[in-house]
């Protein structure tokens, strides 16, 4: 059964795939409006969420489906101490498709692990978060028209920024994409993402302190917020919230055709003087977001009647089970009582199968 957890579970044709039954959804609404009549969505979401949980029930209803789930995880029996797992094998019995949000990384893909039915990952920590990548695949395509040959600058939070990794993954299967990474030196991209993704692949790219020193070479500039919930000292936070705020002073600097994307919410880091610039298209993001999930759930149910990939295994067949410990402390096999699982990486190094950490 396919299962979305990480954007490269999807090949390259598969995402040109969703993101041209996303542009045909646009041009032809009526037609889909009860292809998915009958079937059902759990929305299972363990922290807030506004953007992506009422995307995915817009989505649903749009396809003419029904949505039941939660969107507070208190309010279930995952107060009473219920793990994923069991939370997965339950909502199975009801649901037709699966859309998850966890606090905790790996959280979706233990999901996938025990469920009878396809699990969409709609957020793990600050792991991934593949369906705002198909979001921004989406918005780029219809603003720049192209995924090849583009420069694309990451700007704010990339140590924690999930859509930032997720983004990057997904674009590094085209030619000729620039990547510049925008940070201070606390928020930095992981390593893991220079040695997993950016090196292997031989995408080009820099990292640098300023907006401004960039801003004239961007094709798109993907700006995020620094993310409070995601630090475990709140006085780094307090050192380097304000580190990037993007002005109409700033979007001087940048070319007619750069597109400015956001995943929302923003907090002070683009102020509202930039929203009435053509440029400005973090809006028109949003509403992209429902129709690639429109075209993600109808294509995701018509896999699994089809029995596409029946035997694809989640695991790797070559996981190392025994003498490690995941070093991440919010992955779930430090959180619940699943086992710890190791895969090589193109370096040869150890990355954990849930949060992609290396062990102890």
């Amino acid at each position: 059964m396919k299962h979305l957890i990480d954007p490269h579970d999807l090949s390259r044709k598969e995402i040109e795939d969703i993101v041209d039954l996303a542009l045909d959804i646009i041009a032809h609404r009526e037609m889909y409006s009860e292809v998915c009549k009958g079937k059902k969505l759990a929305t299972l979401f363990y922290e807030p969420s506004t953007r992506t949980r009422l995307s995915f029930t817009a989505a649903m209803m749009e396809l003419g489906g029904n949505v039941l789930g939660f969107s507070d995880a208190q309010s279930s029996s995952v107060s009473k101490g219920e793990t994923v797992a069991d939370t997965t094998k339950v909502i199975s019995c009801f649901a037709d498709i699966i859309a998850m949000r966890h606090y905790v990384e790996g959280a979706p893909f233990v999901s996938a692990l025990n469920s009878r039915v396809p699990v969409i990952n709609a957020g793990d920590g600050s792991h991934s978060h593949p369906t705002q990548t198909l979001t921004d695949l989406l918005t780029i395509k219809r603003e720049i028209g192209r995924f090849d040959h583009i420069t694309v600058g990451f700007c704010g939070d990339l140590r924690y920024g999930r859509t930032v990794h997720s983004l990057i993954k997904a674009l590094s299967r085209y030619e000729g994409v620039k990547v510049v990474l925008i940070s201070p030196d606390v928020l930095r991209i992981p390593d893991y993402m220079k040695k997993d993704v950016l090196e292997p692949n031989g995408m080009e790219y820099r990292e640098v302190n300023t907006l401004e020193e960039v801003m004239s070479e961007l094709d798109v500039l993907y700006m995020t917020r620094v993310q409070k919930e995601r630090f475990d000292d709140l006085d780094e936070y307090e050192r380097v919230k304000d580190a990037y705020i993007l002005d109409a002073a700033k979007m001087k600097l940048g070319r007619p055709e750069m597109r400015v994307l956001h995943p929302l919410p923003r907090v002070n880091e683009i102020t509202v003087e930039v929203d009435d610039d053509p440029r400005a298209a973090y809006f028109r993001q949003v509403e992209n977001g429902k129709f690639v999930r429109m075209a993600l759930i109808y294509i995701l149910l018509r896999w699994a009647e089809e029995g596409k990939n029946p035997d694809e295994p989640l695991v790797p067949e070559d996981v190392i089970r025994e003498g490690h410990t995941c070093n991440n402390p919010k992955c779930i096999c430090n959180t619940e009582n699943v086992p710890a699982g190791f895969r090589k990486a193109a370096d040869d190094t150890l990355r954990c199968i849930y949060c992609e950490h290396q062990p102890d």
